[in-house]
């Protein structure tokens, strides 16, 4: 366990600081800055994978989702305007999306491991951010599932509203446009990620002198 501890770390602190920042607005409400730090997860993950292998890195997941739950559990207790600061289907969406989206993760960084350094964490945090994207957005804010439940409905109804895509567009449900600025982000992210994954990984698998 003291090994995977630093990435036990980092990953907490990702998502918590995520779920603050997802708090602060920019780009007239298109993205949250926790849009820019919540797809660090997929490095944490990608390097613990790399370094220590995919059961280390499935560790690493739980414990990251594990913080993601106290922090919905603590929003959704601190009331705002118009309700509590995560209703429970957004946390719920939250939760799922990210523990299916870092398994997937690991899963495709271990097909392409045997491949050039880059091509492992690249295709895997790809891969995984469309499905963090698409589970978390169509769980948390699509009409289709309004019917579950009229309450958590009522709360999230704001998504809903019909308006230019990106701002720029055709009409569609806000929650479209807000689900593809944040994959946007994430792919920016993963690529500029590359980075400090190869600096980390050769850092800590360079053959002791």
């Amino acid at each position: 366990m003291t090994r995977i501890l630093p990435g036990v770390i980092a990953m907490a602190a990702i998502v918590v600081a995520s779920n603050i920042l997802v708090q602060f607005l920019i780009l007239d409400g298109l993205l949250t800055w926790g849009a820019f730090t919540y797809p660090l997860a997929f490095l944490v993950t990608d390097v613990m994978n790399r370094i220590y292998g995919p059961a280390a890195a499935r560790k690493v997941v739980f414990a990251g989702l594990v913080a993601g739950i106290i922090c919905s559990l603590i929003g959704s207790q601190i009331m705002l305007e118009f309700g509590p600061a995560v209703p429970i289907r957004v946390a719920i969406a939250s939760a799922t999306a990210f523990l299916v989206a870092q398994l997937l993760d690991i899963v495709v960084f271990n097909r392409f491991r045997g491949g050039a350094w880059w091509q492992a964490p690249l295709a895997s945090t790809i891969v995984g951010s469309v499905v963090d994207t698409a589970i978390f957005f169509t769980i948390a804010f699509a009409g289709f599932f309004n019917s579950f439940s009229s309450f958590a409905a009522e709360q999230i109804i704001w998504a809903q509203d019909m308006v230019p895509f990106l701002n720029t567009g055709p009409t569609v449900p806000l929650w479209v446009s807000l689900a593809v600025a944040d994959w946007g982000v994430k792919v920016f992210v993963a690529l500029i990620a590359l980075i400090p994954f190869r600096l980390i990984v050769r850092h800590r698998l360079q053959p002791a002198i």
